[in-house]
C-alpha cells in the first residue's frame, strides 16, 4: 500500500527557489492531469462513410475547429536536455509532493471535518446533556422549591401550632397558678382558721386565771393551795427526799414568806432517813410549810404531817402511827445493836409526836396497843385533830395552780407483774389494771389495783369478775 506523507512547509520553502530558476531556464510544460483510472474503452464504432472532419465540442457547447498538426522540433543540446530532464523531475516531484500535500490536506481536512463533526456531535450531545441536566436541574429545583415551600409551610404550620400550644400551655399554667394561688390562699385561710381554732382549743385547755397566794390560805372550812406545791405520794425513799428538799429550797429562794404546801394523797411511809431529811428541810424553811392529807398518810408520812408547821386534812382521810419495825438479821449481838439503833430512831421521831400530844413516848406506845393489838393506831382525820396529829379539818381544798387540763399530760396506765410461781422459770408480762382479760380457766375478768392496808373496795361483784392480783 502506498503511503503519503505531508511535506513540511520548511522543505517547500527550501526547494521553491531552485524550482523557480529551473522554470525560468526551461519552459515548464503544463502539468499533467491527475492520474485517474482508465475508463473502459467503448466499443469500436461502425464504419461510416467518409465525410468532413469532425469538430470538437467544448464544455460550453460551441464547436471548435480541429487542431493543426504539430511542427517537428529542432534537435536540442544534451546539457539542455539533461537540465530539462532534471527540471522535469523536480517539477514532477514538486507536483507529486503538491499532489500528496493536497491529498494530505484533503485527508486532513476530511479528518478535521470528521473530528469537527465528532466535536460538533459531542458538543451537540454536550449541549443536549447540558440542556437535559439543566432541565433536570430546573425540574429538581422546581421540585426542591416546591418541597422547600412545603417544608416552609409545614415549618410555619408547626411554629404556629407550637405558638398556639405554648400559648395554651401558658394560659393553662396561668390558670393553674391562679388555681394554686387560690388554693394556697384557701389553705392559708383554713390553716389560719385551724390555727385559730387550735389556739382557741388550746386556750380552752387552760384556765383563765392565775394561782392565788393569800397570806392566810385557810378560811373557815376552805384551804387555798397555790403553785408553791409539792406532791408526796407512794413510799418515801431517797429520791423522794431529794425532790422535796430541792423544791423547798427553790420556793424559799423565790419567796421566803408565802407558804409552801406538801400534799399527800396516799403514802404508806418509808425510809426514816429519807423522812428525817424531809423534816429537817421543813424545819429549816424560812417560808411556812403546810402539809395537806387528802387520803392516807401512814408511818413516816404521818410523822411528816403531824410535825409540820400546820397540817390540814379531809375529814375522812386516815392517819396511822405505829412503832418502827425492822427485819434485821445476824447473831444476837448484831440484832441487839440493830434494836438499839431502831430505838434511837424511835425516840427521835416519836418523841416530838408524843410531846405534841402532851404524853410521854411510853404512853404513846401503850395507847397504840390499847387501840389495836398490832400497835397500828389509825384514826380518821376529824378524830386525829383531837389527838393533835392533824391541826385543821377542811371540806374544800382549792388547787389554784391547776390551770392546765389534766388530759394534756396523760398518765401511763398502772400495771402489775405476776411473780414466777414454783415450777415456773419466768414472771408473767406486765398486766394492766382495769383492763379486761382472760384468767387461766378462760373466764373474763378484770384486775383491780391493790388498796393500801387501811382501804377496802366497796363494789358489787357477785360473779368475781373484779379481782385482786
Amino acid at each position: 500500500m502506498k503511503r503519503h506523507f505531508l511535506i513540511p512547509s520548511s522543505l517547500l520553502l527550501t526547494l521553491a527557489p531552485l524550482i523557480l530558476r529551473a522554470q525560468e531556464a526551461v519552459p515548464v510544460p503544463a502539468p499533467a492531469p491527475p492520474v485517474t483510472a482508465a475508463p473502459t474503452p467503448p466499443a469500436p464504432p461502425a464504419p461510416t462513410a467518409p465525410g468532413p472532419p469532425a469538430t470538437q465540442t467544448t464544455n460550453t457547447g460551441s464547436a471548435q475547429p480541429p487542431a493543426a498538426a504539430p511542427t517537428p522540433a529542432a534537435p536540442e543540446d544534451p546539457k539542455t536536455a539533461e537540465m530539462k530532464k532534471e527540471t522535469a523531475k523536480l517539477a514532477a516531484e514538486r507536483d507529486r509532493l503538491m499532489t500528496e500535500n493536497a491529498i494530505a490536506k484533503e485527508r486532513l481536512a476530511a479528518e478535521l471535518g470528521s473530528r469537527r463533526a465528532d466535536l460538533e456531535r459531542t458538543a451537540l450531545k454536550a449541549e443536549e446533556e447540558k440542556a437535559r441536566l439543566a432541565a433536570e436541574f430546573e425540574s429538581a429545583k422546581q421540585k426542591s422549591d416546591r418541597e422547600l415551600v412545603t417544608l416552609r409551610m409545614e415549618s410555619e404550620r408547626l411554629m404556629l401550632e407550637g405558638t398556639i400550644a405554648k400559648s395554651k400551655a401558658e394560659l393553662r399554667l396561668s390558670e393553674l397558678r391562679m388555681t394554686d394561688t387560690e388554693a394556697r390562699s384557701e389553705i392559708t385561710r383554713l390553716s389560719s382558721l385551724i390555727e385559730q381554732k387550735e389556739k382557741e382549743l388550746s386556750a380552752a385547755q387552760y384556765a383563765d386565771a392565775r394561782p392565788s397566794y393569800p397570806e392566810n390560805p385557810h378560811q373557815d372550812q376552805t384551804l387555798v393551795i397555790s403553785d408553791r406545791r409539792i406532791t408526796l405520794n407512794g413510799p418515801i425513799v431517797t429520791s423522794t427526799a431529794d425532790d422535796i428538799s430541792e423544791k423547798l429550797a427553790y420556793f424559799n429562794n423565790k419567796n421566803a414568806t408565802l407558804p409552801i404546801f406538801i400534799v399527800i394523797d396516799n403514802s404508806p411511809g418509808g425510809s426514816v432517813m429519807a423522812g428525817y431529811r424531809i423534816l429537817k428541810a421543813m424545819q429549816g424553811s424560812g417560808a411556812p410549810v403546810y402539809v395537806v392529807v387528802k387520803s392516807f398518810a401512814a408511818s413516816m408520812a404521818a410523822c411528816i404531817a403531824t410535825l409540820a408547821d400546820k397540817s390540814f386534812a379531809y375529814p375522812n382521810a386516815v392517819i396511822l402511827h405505829h412503832q418502827i419495825s425492822s427485819g434485821s438479821f445476824g447473831n444476837l449481838t448484831q440484832q441487839k445493836e440493830s434494836i438499839q439503833e431502831i430505838e434511837e430512831w424511835w425516840q427521835r421521831l416519836a418523841g416530838p409526836i408524843a410531846a405534841k400530844m402532851g404524853i410521854s413516848t411510853e404512853d404513846f406506845i401503850k395507847r397504840m396497843y390499847s387501840k389495836v393489838s398490832t400497835g397500828d393506831w389509825s384514826e380518821f382525820a376529824d378524830k386525829a385533830t383531837q389527838l393533835k396529829w392533824i391541826d385543821f379539818i377542811v371540806d374544800d381544798i382549792r388547787e389554784t395552780a391547776q390551770l392546765k387540763h389534766p388530759d394534756l399530760n396523760p398518765k401511763p396506765a398502772p400495771t402489775f407483774t405476776l411473780l414466777p410461781t414454783r415450777g415456773s422459770a419466768e414472771a408473767s408480762a406486765a398486766i394492766p389494771y382495769l383492763a379486761e382479760g382472760i384468767d387461766e380457766k378462760g373466764r373474763p375478768c378484770m384486775f383491780l389495783p391493790r388498796p393500801n392496808p387501811k382501804d377496802v373496795y366497796y363494789l358489787f361483784n357477785p360473779d368475781g369478775y373484779y379481782r385482786l392480783p
